[in-house]
């Protein structure tokens, strides 16, 4: 369904459902004093360290790090988006997911989507229905004589496009036939049907659903392959061929190979290699390589070996680049000229073509190899131009290892000694590096004050804001604890897990779901003493260690009016 799904909605479906409920129902949990365990789902181990807290409701693995709320375990465990999250949400739960409206330019509300997903099933089994009549003979004689066996022509759903200009418009809807992209409007208004006399590959998101279609000629017509347009429910840059397919197979596959075409898939598959998804005649976007990493660590890009192949190589390589966290890793495989994937893997055999997935090369060898043949390393303008061409390629790396190494090979090739050109994270709560003097303020201390809060949202009641900015001082992780005290304020939160849903692609989300597992070992009741003992030693220590600055600076440099008068202050507060 179109239209944003209301945030209210959201926090009330996170209070509706009890988080130990939904995990218990996809791993087994076991009480264990006031929480439950379990061996975790995120990573393998003998001895269970994943726990789920029903007060709090949120989940934690001490083993792997993983956390988060109801939503953000479906996520991760259902490798599911955001949106498919709440909607798997909301159905455990046993209610509909509403919508804001959205008008377009002319204020018409667009089309409910779930009836995009029926006609555009309802079309798909059309079509293989005609794949089984004699008029498709011509598609049944081609897959077999590419040796397409039945069960991967009923595994992939392939179907027939009749050689007719109206047959879609003869038996469904014409309004969802237009809005689904099946049929094509004329300037005078009419309507015919897009696909005609075509072998159909319905193509399926990984909830099984057909989104579109692409469809290949039988003859030499062109165009050779015709996909459905963008509509509501697809987009070329971010579906894929066959992964629908793969995740049945393989709901964690450990390495997803991606190839061009849509024969290339199948005919994989019928050799037996299972792991090939297609991009659809587009190149290879950021959004296709995010959606693979949430199911595997490890991408195979295979392409022609001709100009064009190479060249749609590197973009899949620049576009691989900023997705490429630790523990991730893409490979290049290029094929020899004159073939691709369908081809040769009938012509060489199944070993053999797996012998060249293993063998295929890593993206740093690809990416240096191929910068260092353009300009040459021999001479300096050479080396000039490999840094040139590498650093605005390096810099989209995330920071981490990678990153690290990458560069420190780029200055080894270049001949140049200098630092790994990368930005260092900042602390545990997000803060850039301090001086020395920061360091004096225990960390320790404002992460515990910032974890009650967010384990205890009703604690920032006792806050009094105007009290916090801390004028002057240079508290590392402040602005965290604002971002805490705002969100609260606004959102008003009934428990940690929707306080977390609140500050979802917040700068501080990982550190946000990290203090809401954080052990703060407080009696049940005791919550309230413990905040009130701990923002006041906060507060005491912050205005110790500005006073301890004025003073130095009086001493050595003068003070204006303004630090004069809080020094004053300062020392009043000191004295009382």
């Amino acid at each position: 369904m179109s239209g944003r799904i209301p945030r209210q909605f959201i926090d009330d479906l996170l209070v509706r459902v009890d988080i130990v409920d939904l995990i218990d129902s996809h791993v087994p949990l076991k009480k264990k004093g006031s929480e439950y365990s379990a061996c975790c789902p995120f990573h393998n181990e003998k001895t269970p360290s994943f726990h789920v807290n029903r007060q709090k409701q949120v989940y934690l693995c001490r083993g792997c790090g993983q956390s988060g709320n109801a939503i953000s375990f479906l996520m991760a465990f259902n490798r599911l988006d955001f949106v498919e999250a709440v909607e798997d949400l909301a159905t455990f739960v046993g209610v509909d997911v509403p919508r804001e409206q959205i008008h377009d330019a002319d204020t018409v509300q667009k089309r409910d989507a779930s009836g995009l997903y029926d006609i555009l099933s309802n079309v798909a089994g059309f079509y293989v229905e005609q794949l089984h009549l004699p008029k498709a003979r011509a598609a049944i004689d081609y897959l077999k004589k590419r040796g397409v066996s039945d069960d991967v022509i009923r595994e992939f759903g392939l179907g027939f496009a009749p050689e007719a200009w109206d047959v879609l418009s003869n038996r469904f809807e014409r309004s969802q036939l237009i809005e689904a992209g099946l049929v094509v409007t004329r300037d005078d208004g009419r309507v015919y049907d897009r696909f005609r006399g075509r072998l159909m590959f319905p193509i399926r998101d990984k909830r099984r659903r057909v989104v579109g279609f692409g469809g290949r000629v039988l003859d030499d017509t062109l165009p050779k392959y015709l996909n459905s347009p963008e509509t509501p429910v697809f987009s070329k840059s971010q579906a894929l061929y066959g992964l629908c397919e793969l995740l049945e197979r393989q709901s964690r596959p450990k390495q997803v190979l991606v190839v061009e075409g849509y024969m290339d898939v199948i005919a994989l598959t019928q050799f037996g290699i299972g792991n090939a998804v297609a991009t659809l005649g587009t190149a290879t976007s950021k959004a296709q390589i995010d959606l693979l990493f949430r199911f595997a660590s490890e991408l195979v890009f295979c392409f022609d070996g001709d100009n064009a192949g190479r060249q749609a190589a590197w973009k899949a390589v620049e576009a691989a680049l900023p997705a490429l966290r630790d523990g991730r890793q893409v490979r290049i495989m290029l094929l020899a000229q004159g073939h691709d994937p369908d081809s040769l893997v009938r012509a060489e055999g199944a070993e053999a073509f797996q012998a060249r997935i293993n063998s295929a090369q890593v993206l740093s060898d690809y990416v240096f190899d191929t910068l260092s043949a353009q300009g040459g390393l021999v001479s300096a303008e050479g080396r000039a131009r490999l840094l040139a061409d590498a650093k605005p390629l390096l810099e989209k790396l995330p920071a981490g290892f990678f990153r690290d190494m990458m560069f420190e090979r780029l200055h080894a090739l270049a001949g140049l000694r200098l630092a790994v050109s990368t930005e260092k994270p900042g602390n545990l709560l997000g803060a850039p590096a301090q001086r020395a003097r920061s360091d004096r303020l225990r960390p320790s201390l404002l992460r515990r004050v910032i974890a009650l809060l967010i384990q205890y949202p009703h604690l920032a009641a006792m806050v009094d804001r105007q009290a916090l900015p801390f004028e002057g001082m240079q508290l590392p992780g402040q602005t965290v604890l604002h971002e805490v005290l705002r969100t609260i304020a606004l959102e008003k939160p009934e428990n940690t897990a929707i306080l977390l849903e609140a500050c979802r692609a917040s700068s501080h989300e990982k550190v946000l779901r990290t203090l809401a597992v954080m052990e703060l070992n407080v009696p049940d009741g005791g919550e309230v003493e413990e905040f009130k003992g701990a923002l006041a030693q906060l507060m005491k220590q912050a205005r110790q260690e500005s006073l301890t600055q004025l003073l130095a600076k009086e001493k050595h440099e003068g003070l204006d009016e303004g630090e004069k008068q809080m020094l004053r202050e300062l020392l009043k507060k000191r004295a009382q």
